[in-house]
This record gives structure tokens, sequence and C-alpha cells, in this order.
């Protein structure tokens, strides 16, 4: 395969169209669409989960309805196989708590004629001093 020479658009697209369903507390179990049921992985937190399945219960799992959120950056390369390596930077607010800094790492592979993510990588950027 070859580059994605619209890696760019596709990076932007795909984080617009992500965090829409997923900030959404009535519509965020549609994001399993963008994963695959057994070729995608997502390290939550340091927490490791592989398969689309797993991905959702994780998702369904977390306790807080209301999130604002303010992106940062949105990075992106193309890769060699067609697919889009994507890094967004960000700030977020879930419910009452204090806002952070977020980072979040896609890697969407191709898939026919689409993409899904094959990698997921979600870290609040909180630095505990000790």
């Amino acid at each position: 395969m070859s580059l994605n020479l619209q890696y760019e658009d596709i990076g932007k697209e795909f984080v617009q169209q992500y965090y829409a369903i997923f900030d959404d507390p009535a519509n965020r179990e549609n994001v399993i669409n963008f994963y695959n049921a057994t070729d995608s992985f997502m390290t939550f937190e340091g927490n490791q989960i592989q398969g689309a399945p797993k991905i959702l219960e994780k998702v369904q799992s977390l306790s807080f309805q209301k999130i604002a959120r303010v992106i940062t950056t949105v990075d992106s390369q193309p890769t060699f196989d067609g697919g889009v390596l994507i890094i967004v930077l960000g700030r977020l607010k879930c419910d009452d708590d204090p806002p952070h800094a977020f980072s979040q790492i896609f890697l969407l592979k191709p898939n026919g004629g689409s993409l899904f993510v094959a990698h997921d990588i979600f870290r609040l950027n909180i630095h505990n001093s000790a």
C-alpha cells in the first residue's frame, strides 16, 4: 500500500467525530463502531484492553456523565499501509472534577474502504510530586 495523502484531514475529522460521540452520554456506546471486534487495542490510564466488546465494557463502566473538552492540538502522520497516526492534546472536565490535561493517541488502520481504530492510548496528564 501507499501513504494516505489525506492524513491531516482524516485525523481532524476523526477526532471531531469520535469526541462528539464519546462526549454525549446518550450516544457514548456508539464509539464501539470505530473499533474492530478482535483487532483493536485500547490502553486507558494504563489498563490494557483488546477487542471492541471489551472496549465497550470499559467505556460503559466510566462513571462520569458530563464532559467538557477543549482540544489544543491534533497532529497526524500517514503510515505506510494507508493508515493514520493521530495524537490529541487537550483539557477535559468530567462532571464536577477540576479540568485536567490529557493526551490520546489513535492509530487508524485500513479495513476495506474504511479505517478502524487499531490502537488507542488515553492518559490524563497528571503529575504527582512526592
